[in-house]
């Protein structure tokens, strides 16, 4: 296995679990918090999309999926299709109580969006190799930040963040 291989390894798990975690809840269930000022699993799933698309397009120098018109749903995004009540450019980071609980959205949404941000990782590592990870893609940090480094940084959120969805998922029926 190259280097390439693992890493659509580890970011296919993260796109893979996220259908998963809210797959069969309501708009409601999503949006519940299992105790005042926590994580909603709609907030949850929408931010480990949210950071793995912005901070791959970042590196990549793409468009984010969240604002690229998508195929066969008349030029609408995935900030149009999810409307939430927050900056088209917010990823969650730094959310207050209140900002979590702006985050609503469907389970088919939720899906959708970590299943199309996990097609474009998939592209995007796709042929990715050791010299493409040594480069700089973030010099605002001592020591800079690598583009493997960034990916590694990105895997390691979203699992932990899909990981606790699928716990605060558990929580709901109890």
């Amino acid at each position: 296995m190259d280097v390439s291989q693992l890493l659509q390894e580890v970011l296919g798990r993260a796109s893979a679990l996220a259908p998963t975690v809210v797959d069969g809840l309501s708009e409601e269930d999503l949006a519940r918090a299992p105790q005042p000022g926590a994580n909603t699993v709609a907030w949850l799933v929408w931010h480990q999309a949210r950071v793995m698309d912005d901070h791959l397009a970042d590196a990549a120098g793409l468009e984010q999926v969240w604002i690229t018109p998508t195929d066969g749903d008349g030029g609408r995004t995935w900030a149009d299709r999810l409307a939430l009540d927050l900056p088209r450019e917010d990823t969650g980071y730094g959310h207050t109580a209140d900002e979590v609980a702006r985050v609503r959205a469907s389970a088919e949404d939720l899906a959708g969006y970590a299943r199309a941000v996990g097609e474009r990782a998939d592209a995007v590592v796709a042929g990715l190799g050791e010299q493409d990870l040594d480069r700089v893609v973030d010099e605002a940090w001592d020591p800079p930040v690598t583009y493997g480094v960034r990916l590694a940084s990105v895997a390691s959120d979203c699992l932990q963040h899909l990981g606790q969805a699928s716990y605060v998922r558990g929580l709901l029926g109890r």
